[in-house]
Order: structure tokens, then sequence, then C-alpha cells
């Protein structure tokens, strides 16, 4: 639970998500085929979880629920196993994997003050290593040699897209126009890097080179705001999130709304509706493609009485 939820620079695990969430809510964690349409459902949960990764190896779906992390085998009606992750109970819905498939890095709600900063630790579990002091950090992309994070951080009142060697360091900042740029993802390639900005109105999907340069617009719709572009192993398909305009503000990306899964060529150029559903935050907050570049795993919800 985070960004847009307070306004358009939202980015806070805050009371008022909460407070959206005070209905009982069914997660439904499920898989899409791409080309065939066809939808999976792996298990139904009777409460919230959210953000599913999909692990290199094909294995497991990681999500997290309730301040901790779990993996779930993509395999229909399987249980869950939580991943241990020692103080690292605060976890947001922002959570990655390393190429490799052996690192899992997470954006963990700090006692002292309950602010989100990025962690990293074996994806078999572990005691999480602080890579950003620097508080709020909201971890997204995991560069595909390893060596550096991609997130999006507030800094003196505006949020923008940073990256931080993985081993800790100095941060870089990538972007610098106002309002909220969020949602920074790696190409496999490695060349770029994707992300979501409100700069020229509405949130839309955006490229830019790996060291910030060449910021590109690429999405142009006029009806909805998109959110969480993420790359196909194969790089030439995104996938992304969007809602409807008038539903939320630009910058505002809450829980319990009618959203759309969509499909952009790598390229640009026309997106694809693959699937409607109810959800928003939580649905496809991170990369969740197969290895297979065919299958990608979100959450819908529905709302209990």
């Amino acid at each position: 639970m985070r960004k847009g939820i307070l306004a358009t620079i939202g980015c806070l695990f805050s009371f008022l998500c909460i407070t959206a969430r005070q209905r009982p809510v069914t997660s439904i964690l499920e898989i899409l085929d791409i080309e065939s349409g066809e939808r999976t459902v792996v298990q139904s949960f009777p409460y919230l979880i959210e953000a599913p990764n999909w692990t290199p190896d094909g294995d497991w779906l990681i999500y997290n629920s309730g301040g901790k992390i779990y993996r779930i085998s993509p395999t229909p009606s399987s249980l869950p196993e939580q991943i241990p992750t020692g103080f690292g109970i605060h976890c947001n819905n922002d959570h990655v994997l390393s190429a490799d498939g052996s690192r899992l890095a997470i954006s963990h709600q700090t006692k002292e003050d309950g602010q989100s900063r990025i962690y990293t630790l074996p994806v078999t579990g572990g005691t999480p290593q602080l890579i950003t002091p620097v508080a709020p950090s909201y971890l997204h992309g995991w560069s595909p040699d390893g060596k550096f994070l991609a997130y999006c951080a507030e800094r003196k009142g505006n949020y923008d897209v940073y990256i931080i060697p993985a081993e800790g360091g100095e941060e870089i900042r990538l972007t610098d126009a106002e309002g909220l740029d969020d949602g920074p993802e790696y190409s496999p390639c490695g060349e770029y890097i994707w992300f979501n900005s409100v700069r020229t109105g509405l949130m839309q999907v955006w490229r830019m080179k790996a060291d910030g340069s060449e910021q590109t617009q690429m999405t142009f719709d006029e009806t909805r705001n998109a959110w969480f572009p993420h790359v196909s192993p194969d790089g030439e398909k995104v996938v992304y999130l969007t809602y409807y305009k008038g539903d939320l503000e630009p910058g505002q990306h809450l829980p319990n709304k009618h959203v759309e899964l969509r499909l952009l060529s790598a390229q640009g150029g026309e997106s694809q509706l693959l699937v409607k559903l109810f959800g928003g935050q939580g649905t496809i907050n991170v990369n969740s493609w197969a290895p297979d570049s065919r299958r990608i795993a979100y959450v819908h919800y529905q709302l209990e009485e």
C-alpha cells in the first residue's frame, strides 16, 4: 500500500490507505496467458495479498501480505510459505528480485519513523541489509547486471526516480520534473529504465536511458492514467495498469477501483486491452512476468459485505 493514497505526491503507507480497505477483502491471485486469454486462479485468500513477483526459474510467485513476504507455487491450489525476513516485518508492495533469482530486495517501513527504506537479503530469507538510509524510498527495479537498484523517493518535497548501488552507496537522481515520477524498472537489456510520470497531465508511461537521458513519453492515452510498466523477459512487451480518467487524481494509485491491464510493444504504439478487473493498489505493482514472456501474474479483489 503506497504511492498516491494521500494526493498526487502520495507514496505513504498510511492511515488513509488502511481505511480504504476497511471492508473485508478476498484476494484472488491469478495468471493470464496473454496469447490465449486464458485466466487461471492460483489461490484465493480471505485477506489482503499484493504484488506478485515471478521468480526467474518459474517455480515461485513472491508476494506481500500483512507486512510479511511469502512465496507460493504458480500451480493452482498451492499453499503459501513465509520467507523469513528478520526484523523486516512491515514490508509494503515494493519488492523485486535480482536477475539471477538469488536475492530479494524489499521496501520495509522502519519502526523508528514508519518510513519506507530499501533492504536486500537472500531470496530464501535472512537478515535484511539496509541500502537506502534516506527515506522515504520505494523500490521498483534491479538492473540485470545486479549492480543498481531503481526506486522512487521523496527528497525535498518532490518524488523522483533514483538509482543506487545494490550494495549501498550514494544515490543518483535521474528525474527532476515537477510532480510524481514513479515505478522505475530496468529493461532486460539494461539499456533503459521504464517509469510513469504525471509531467504531461495524466499519469503516463515513459522510458529513458539508464543514465537518465532521453526521457521519452511512451503512452498518450487521454482517457486513462497509466501506472507501473513491466517489461517482459524477452524485452519485447510491456504490461501496465490503467485507471479511468476521473476515477482518481492522476498521481493517485488507490485500491478498490475498476482498472485495466494493458499491453504495449516495447517500441511504443497503440496499446491492447488484456483484462478488466477490480483492483488497483496491489494488483501489479511489481514485475510479474513469467520467464516465458507469455504469462503474467496479478491480484484482483472482491469486497465482502
